[in-house]
Order: structure tokens, then C-alpha cells, then sequence
């Protein structure tokens, strides 16, 4: 299952949006124009719906309250509003749709109270807030029925579907720097930080055949590479990843990660990420540290990694600014072109033209990234 559709209203950048997603869907855009705020909606369900330390005041709050989450347009109508559509094929009718609205209660306490939350079930209302009971108990409406166990029954299967998101963004210096920060891991370690701990708690078996599958990827994409190894310090009892690499001393070429590069850190989040779940994955900015060659070859290495997991279904979104990247072969109808305008960023995929273009031979990057350019990208000249 995938969601298919995504419609918001005043959240954060989106004043108003309306967009269809796919198996893989690449959103690009311009600096600020919302494409990390777009795959918050999908960290902010997913916190949600966490079994513990979840909820939605939590989330808001995690958020630095609602006035950071909603649009700033937002003048007349301050409802903050999300609706999701999943199917079980891109273009088909919906198995579930989820909507849920919440404000600010307007007087006391400024509670952040529901004002719309609703489900469909093939076409079906199921759940329909405020009900009698929200009415009668104002308080009732501090909380969604998605986050509780008792009021979710009938739709277990979103929140379930929800929970299961997952989201990368390494960044390689917190994982090479690990035993020098000796912290707490960010909650649901949005940066990677806690790569090595996920890599430590799956089965040997598992953990080794993916570590495998990943050692051939490195062994094309990084000279000299030649072996990676997972390990686990005797003293410490730190997990580490070790790596050998072409040398003239047989046994003196091992390096743990913390000697990676970032681009080989970076490409053993991607790769193992890939590999982990059959979940919604949210990539943010992949290209980040890789030779240009790599990148080229990112939307490739996602399908044929899934492939060889048996999930090619599973869906994939991706915020990117690379050129190289949508320089692949890519479907059109994949790609959501993000625009700021005056009110609010909007979303848009690719038109009859632009289509039409791209299957004549020219690439996404040909014909969509010239959009994402600063209409004053010049003046940086200045600047020299």
C-alpha cells in the first residue's frame, strides 16, 4: 500500500496543496520553497502514531508549537489540515483516506483541539469527528483516534501504516564522531546517528547478507575497497563498521568508520535503509557527499535494491537538488515541481509539454530543473 494523494491546507509553506505521489516520487523545487516541510507531514503522522512518547500535542510541540506549523498566510482561516489517500496501485481508488484538522481553541488555554478527523474505508466513512461524546468532552479533542488503541480498531491498519515511516538524512560527521559526543540519540534519529545501533540489533544472518549485498555496491563505487565488516568493541561494546581496502600490507588497510568517507558513509545509509523495511521511506537530498556518477545512478540502484528485496512496490519520496540525479531515466509523472508564489508554495507535476518533451529524449533535468533556478540567480554575482 502507498499513499497516492496528499492534500494539505496551512501547513507550514503550503497554504493550499493537492498532489499525487507515486511508488517513487521526486520532489524538487527551489531553496525554501517546502520540500522538507512536504515530508514533514509524514514524520508528523508517523509521531503521531508512536506507541510511546507519541500523540498529536507531542508532535506540535516537538514542532515548536503550532504557530511554526502553520502557514503564515494563513489569515482568515487558521485551521491546519491534512489529507492522505492510500492505495494499493498509484492511479487506483483509494483503500483509505485519513483526514485530520486541528486550531488553536481560541480562548484560555489555547489548547490545540481537533476540529476535523475523519476516515474512509473504501468509500465508506468510518470514524467522523467531533462526534456527541467530542461535544460533550471538549477535552476529548486534544487527541486523535489514530493515536489510541481503543478508538483505532477499525482502522488499526493506518496507524499501523503510519508508524512504520521511515526518514534519512545522514549526517556522516555524527556517525564518525560517535564516541567523542557519547550523547543521546536524537528521537527517531532523523540524521542517522544511530545507524550502527539499527545495524547491531538485526539477526547476524540478516544483518550479513545486506552488509554483502552493500560490499558490492562499494566495491564498484569506492577505489580500493575491498571488504565490509561489522563489529562490535570487546571493551565498549560500541558496534563499529570496518572496512578493508586494496593495500601493500596485506593486513594493515582496515579502517573503521569514523576513517569512511562521507560519500561512503552516506551511500551505506542509502543502501542499508533500502534494505531495512517494506515501509514508506522519505530520502532527503540523497546526492549530498557522492561523486556525480553515483548519483546518476541513485534512481537505478533504489529499483534494482528493492527488486532483489521483493518490495519493488514499496514507496519511495525523494527531495532532490541534483541535476545528475534526474538526469536518469525517470517517468515524468514521478516528479512534483514545487513553486513559490505570493500566498504559499504550490505543487504541480510536469504538463502535457513538458511531458511530451521529456519523452522525446530530453531528461528531467533538461526541462524541470531550469524552474527550480532563482529568478535573480545572476545578482550572486555580486558577491565575487
Amino acid at each position: 500500500m502507498l499513499i497516492s494523494r496528499l492534500k494539505l491546507k496551512n501547513w507550514r509553506n503550503f497554504q493550499s496543496l493537492d498532489v499525487p505521489l507515486r511508488n517513487r516520487t521526486y520532489i524538487i523545487g527551489p531553496n525554501a520553497s517546502g520540500k522538507s516541510n512536504l515530508l514533514d507531514v509524514f514524520r508528523f503522522l508517523r509521531d503521531i502514531c508512536k506507541p510511546v512518547g507519541g500523540g498529536l500535542q507531542k508532535a506540535i510541540e516537538d514542532r515548536d508549537g503550532i504557530t511554526k506549523l502553520r502557514c503564515i498566510h494563513a489569515r482568515k482561516d487558521n485551521e491546519v489540515l491534512i489529507h492522505v489517500s492510500l492505495s494499493e496501485e498509484p492511479d487506483s481508488d483509494p483503500v483509505w483516506e485519513y483526514a485530520l484538522g486541528f486550531k488553536p481553541e481560541g480562548k484560555g488555554a489555547q489548547r490545540i483541539l481537533i476540529t476535523q478527523e475523519k476516515v474512509w474505508h473504501q468509500g465508506k466513512l468510518v470514524l467522523n469527528r467531533p462526534d456527541k461524546a467530542d461535544k460533550a468532552d471538549v477535552l476529548r479533542l486534544t487527541q486523535t483516534a489514530l493515536e489510541q488503541i481503543n478508538a483505532n480498531v477499525e482502522f488499526r491498519e493506518l496507524a499501523d501504516f503510519f508508524r512504520e515511516t521511515s526518514y534519512l538524512h545522514l549526517v556522516p560527521q555524527l556517525l564518525k564522531n560517535a564516541e567523542r559526543i557519547s550523547g543521546r540519540i536524537i528521537e527517531d534519529d532523523p540524521f542517522g546517528q544511530g545507524l550502527l545501533q539499527r545495524i547491531a540489533k538485526s539477526q547476524q544472518k540478516t544483518r550479513d547478507a545486506r552488509l554483502r549485498r552493500i560490499q558490492q555496491a562499494l566495491e564498484k563505487a569506492v577505489p580500493q575497497f575491498s571488504e565490509l565488516k561489522f563489529d562490535q568493541d570487546k571493551v565498549t561494546g560500541m558496534p563499529h563498521l570496518v572496512a578493508s581496502y586494496q593495500h601493500w600490507r596485506p593486513y594493515g588497510a582496515w579502517q573503521r568508520e569514523s576513517q569512511f568517507s562521507d560519500g561512503t558513509l552516506r551511500l551505506i545509509g542509502l543502501l542499508w535503509m533500502l534494505q531495512e523495511s517494506n515501509s514508506l521511506l522519505l530520502l532527503e537530498e540523497p546526492e549530498l557527499s557522492l561523486n556525480d556518477a553515483i548519483v546518476s545512478h541513485i534512481p537505478l540502484m533504489i529499483d534494482r535494491v528493492l527488486r532483489k528485496q521483493k518490495a519493488f512496490g514499496r514507496q519511495v519520496v525523494i527531495t532532490t537538488h541534483s541535476t545528475m540525479l534526474l538526469k536518469a531515466p525517470i517517468d515524468g509523472r514521478s516528479i512534483a515541481l514545487l513553486e513559490a508564489q505570493p500566498e504559499g508554495t504550490s505543487a504541480r507535476l510536469p504538463s502535457e509539454i513538458e511531458l511530451g518533451l521529456m519523452d522525446s529524449g530530453l531528461s528531467a533535468a533538461d526541462v524541470l530543473m531550469p524552474k527550480t533556478r532563482p529568478a535573480n540567480i545572476d545578482q550572486l554575482g555580486l558577491f565575487a
